[in-house]
Parts: C-alpha cells; sequence; structure tokens
C-alpha cells in the first residue's frame, strides 16, 4: 500500500451547525475536503478513524487527489481536531528556557499531569474564564497525538507510534495550581481549557518537529516565543517513558509543555481577563485564537 503522503487532518461543522465531519485542509488556512462526503463509510470520530490505522489515513489521500468534495473555508466551523481522546497528557518545565525563567533545575526524569479531555475547545472557541479563579494564565504547546497503539514502547521506534501534531494551549488557573496539595490537576482542567488546532498535521508534513517556532501573543503583544529545540525531553523519550505507565492508544493527546513567557512570571504577574485574545502558533503546524470571555 502506498504510504499516505502530508495531510492536514480536521473536525468541523457547516458554518450553520449540524453533524461533526471530518475533512482535510487543502493547504493551512485553506479549503476544506469533506472526507466524510468522499468516504462515507469512515467514522465521524478521529479517535476512531486513528484507530482504523492505515486504511483510514489512505482512504483520505484517496478524498485528497480526488479533487471533489471541496468547501470554501468560510462556510465551515473547525473543531478540535481529536474531540474524544481517551487520554491528554501533559508535561511539566519541559523547555530549558522556561526552567531559567523560573529559576529552577533542569528535571532529571519527564514531570507528568493530565487535563480531563472535556477540556478540549475548538481552535476558535471561547476561553471561559471561571469564577473561581483571578490567575489564569495562557501556555502555548507542541501536542502529538498517538496514532498506533503501544506498551513499554523504545525510544528507536517511538516516533511510529505518533500519527502527527497540532497547536495546543495549555490554560493553567495558576492558584488552584498552588492549591489542593499543589496537585496541578485542578488548575488545568476547568471547562475549555485545552484549546487545540487548527488540524492533525501527519508527520510527514513536518520536516523536524524538534526544530520549530513556538510563539504566543495576548492582545497581540508577543509574549512567548522560543523553538522545539529547547526541548528537554524530546518525543522519542516522552514516548518510552509514558509507555512504561500506560498503554498509549490512538488519539490520545500529548502536550509537551511550554517556554518562557508566562503571565505567572512576568514582572509583575499578568492573567488574562475576559475580553483577551489569545493566539499560539507553531511553525508548519499552524494558528489558533480564542477570545477569554
Amino acid at each position: 500500500m502506498r504510504l499516505p503522503r502530508a495531510m492536514r487532518l480536521v473536525r468541523f461543522r457547516g458554518a450553520g451547525g449540524g453533524e461533526t465531519r471530518l475533512g482535510l485542509e487543502e493547504a493551512a488556512g485553506g479549503n476544506v475536503v469533506d472526507l466524510s462526503a468522499a468516504e462515507p463509510a469512515l467514522p465521524r470520530s478521529m479517535r476512531a478513524f486513528l484507530e482504523s490505522g492505515q486504511s483510514g489515513l489512505a482512504a483520505a489521500q484517496r478524498a485528497l487527489d480526488s479533487g471533489r468534495h471541496r468547501l470554501p473555508r468560510e462556510t465551515v466551523r473547525l473543531l478540535a481536531p481529536v474531540g474524544d481522546p481517551e487520554k491528554v497528557i501533559c508535561v511539566g518545565l519541559n523547555y530549558r528556557d522556561h526552567c531559567l525563567e523560573q529559576d529552577v533545575k533542569i528535571p532529571k526524569e519527564p514531570i507528568i499531569f493530565s487535563k480531563f479531555p472535556s477540556a478540549i475547545i475548538g481552535p476558535f472557541d471561547d476561553i471561559v474564564h471561571p469564577e473561581e479563579s483571578s490567575e489564569v494564565d495562557w501556555e502555548v504547546e507542541l501536542a502529538a497525538v498517538i496514532g498506533k497503539k503501544g506498551r513499554h514502547i523504545e525510544e528507536s521506534s517511538a516516533l511510529d507510534h505518533i500519527v502527527g501534531f497540532t497547536v495546543a494551549n495549555d490554560i493553567s488557573a495558576r492558584d488552584w495550581q498552588k492549591r489542593n496539595g499543589r496537585q496541578w490537576l485542578l488548575g488545568k482542567t476547568f471547562d475549555t481549557f485545552c484549546p487545540l488546532g487548527p488540524a492533525l498535521v501527519t508527520k510527514e508534513a513536518v520536516a523536524d518537529v524538534h526544530n520549530l517556532s513556538i510563539r504566543c501573543s495576548v492582545n497581540g503583544r508577543l509574549m512567548q516565543d522560543s523553538s522545539t529545540s529547547q526541548l528537554i525531553f524530546r518525543l522519542p523519550k516522552l514516548i518510552a517513558w509514558l509507555s512504561r505507565f500506560v498503554t498509549l492508544v490512538p488519539g490520545d493527546v500529548l502536550l509537551t509543555g511550554t517556554p518562557p513567557g508566562v503571565g505567572a512570571f512576568q514582572k509583575p504577574p499578568v492573567f488574562l481577563k475576559r475580553g483577551d485574545v489569545v493566539q499560539c502558533e507553531i511553525q508548519e503546524l499552524g494558528t489558533i485564537r480564542n477570545k477569554v470571555v
């Protein structure tokens, strides 16, 4: 079977609503191929689609090559590319420059926490500022998506288990991160605290995932500006480490950490307020933009 080429997989609805559908961007920010129309037998869930493996990706390739079922971009509303993962796994303190910003030691092992999948929203959906927090912060992150099930995965084969990448914003309530026995979960998993998108970009489309510019701006002001070359634990190490503890399955989302420039470490600290607009972008993957309400 011919291996699928680079693709930008999306989930979407029509501008007026309707059922969730799978699609592909013809190009970053371009028109959308309606994969659900081109291949009606395919599932509408990205997780189920990824579970179908190479046959699903081959069907997507056929739809992309067909030249049919194109939808103008302005007629669709993009959703999070993965809306129903079994797991959303996160890595803390995984950028060298972010550790320097906080004056903390470089971790010797990955620091792992999680968000509930219910925190996921789309690339242009609103972030709801919870009444319970006064310290809501931003964190642009590279997210990897698992495409192949595995446990006790070797570093040498770890990238075989990743189907692609997307942009994430690990929104965090710093006041709650410091409470609850300093367990981070509650501060990380309020509803709407995990914007994802705009597309799941297959790994074939990314020249070097460990050398991508990564940026975040708030109301047009650049706050984070770094490179994934600053990652302490790279993806092969993270996949091998995590799979010692849990079985990774298709659709699982792995947020790999954030660079310096978060609000909590500004002098004085700066936190998000209603009306703010947060934009996160990663080279070759795209841009997400979310208003705080």
